[in-house]
């Protein structure tokens, strides 16, 4: 059902990893794809094994951030193919540490591609697609961290959080234009996952050739990259024309739909808030079930 024959797709980050199985997924539902990577190398990989496949890729190597870039992106996509419908912001970069050990560069780094990355990138592809008048689809990859923290991730969660943000504002400003925006929420066997030690042993016996075991398919929802491919090609398909502004994620064998924050509890006081009067009524009021923050640890069954 989901037929993508036709349209024109650019992944950013995709000559490995999640990136990868995106662009090979829209592939296999029959679009034509520009592959990006910072490595060129990696990014013609990808294209090798779609054509292999049958399908049709280009490539465009760089780093993600710049405008110029995000407009070689979209160049590339309309030189090889004629047009852009869809527009993936994948890229992606780790620099992790605590607050207080976090350098400049470090924050600077992640923002600038995670979130300049994806601003400059969807920006050029908007532009594009508005003047197709036709529609398209932003997808915008977002993370378990940007919407709930993570320890040692001030730079990526920030970042991440951002991304979420723009979903559901660029989906108000191209609604006219019939352009969808939609982040996907991935959670899988990456190079970055790998380095938590909950997962790590688990990461490592997949590429040997093991199955995830259940409770991390099912309860955590975490699996192969190629487990959270599904939703790209359904975003950008006809069958979500109506589905935009939403956060969605994905691994293993759960799918789940993120809320958008909002207010949970409410007090109020005649005549406004004095600082004592907020002191009296947080035990009874907004302080009996206070949020929870960051990602919780896989809870692995004993042995």
């Amino acid at each position: 059902m989901i037929d993508l024959t036709g349209r024109v797709a650019v992944v950013t980050g995709s000559g490995r990893g999640l990136g990868r199985a995106y662009a090979m997924a829209l592939t296999r539902a029959g679009a034509s794809v520009v592959v990006n990577d910072v490595e060129g190398a990696a990014a013609g990989e990808t294209v090798e094994a779609i054509r292999a496949a049958g399908g049709a890729a280009a490539a465009e190597p760089g780093p993600v951030g710049t405008a110029e870039t995000a407009a070689r992106l979209v160049a590339r996509a309309v030189e090889s193919y004629g047009r852009l419908d869809v527009m993936v912001t994948n890229a992606g970069i780790l620099r992790d540490r605590v607050l207080w050990k976090m350098t400049d560069e470090d924050f600077d780094a992640v923002v600038g591609v995670h979130l300049r990355g994806t601003f400059t990138c969807a920006r050029a592809a908007a532009v594009r697609m508005r003047e197709q008048g036709e529609g398209g689809s932003l997808i915008l990859v977002g993370s378990p961290a940007g919407q709930r923290g993570n320890f040692g991730q001030t730079n990526y969660a920030a970042a991440k959080a951002g991304i979420a943000a723009m979903v559901r504002t660029w989906s108000m400003e191209l609604a006219r234009s019939r352009v969808t925006v939609n982040a996907v929420i991935p959670v899988a066997a990456t190079a970055m996952t790998e380095t938590i030690p909950a997962f790590s042993p688990y990461v490592q016996a997949h590429r040997d050739g093991a199955d995830f075991p259940d409770f991390l398919r099912k309860g955590e929802g975490f699996g192969s990259a190629e487990d959270c491919a599904a939703l790209v090609p359904f975003l950008a398909s006809d069958a979500a024309r109506e589905i935009t502004g939403q956060c969605i994620g994905i691994g293993g064998d759960k799918l789940a739909l993120w809320s958008h924050p909002r207010e949970v509890t409410v007090a109020y006081a005649d005549g406004g808030w004095t600082p004592d009067a907020i002191a009296a009524a947080w035990p009874s009021s907004l302080g009996r079930e206070p949020e929870t923050v960051g990602i919780p640890a896989p809870a692995i069954p004993e042995a």
